[in-house]
């Protein structure tokens, strides 16, 4: 029992990710987010490495994962102490 509580925990804490890792992802993120977007804004008119480029570049990115988005809804119904949701 000991055990299986040992590697459990050291399960959940190797699943954690420290502040560096997590800055890293973001910046990963990013590079790929200007990589993809940024010759776009260029054609579009943009100058590189400028404020309006750089909104350029969020503007698309933000509108492409709108577009790729699945939106679904859900419904919900019942009473006090019972709840159903479904989503559609």
């Amino acid at each position: 029992m000991r055990t299986l509580l040992v590697v459990a925990s050291m399960l959940a804490l190797a699943g954690c990710a420290t502040q560096a890792e997590r800055a890293a992802a973001v910046q990963r993120d990013v590079d790929d987010m200007l990589r993809v977007y940024g010759p776009g804004c260029e054609k579009l008119g943009y100058k590189p490495q400028t404020d309006p480029w750089r909104e350029c570049v969020l503007r698309l990115a933000t509108n492409d994962r709108l577009e790729r988005r699945d939106f679904m809804t859900a419904h919900c119904f019942g009473s006090a102490g019972f709840l159903h949701c479904s989503r559609f």
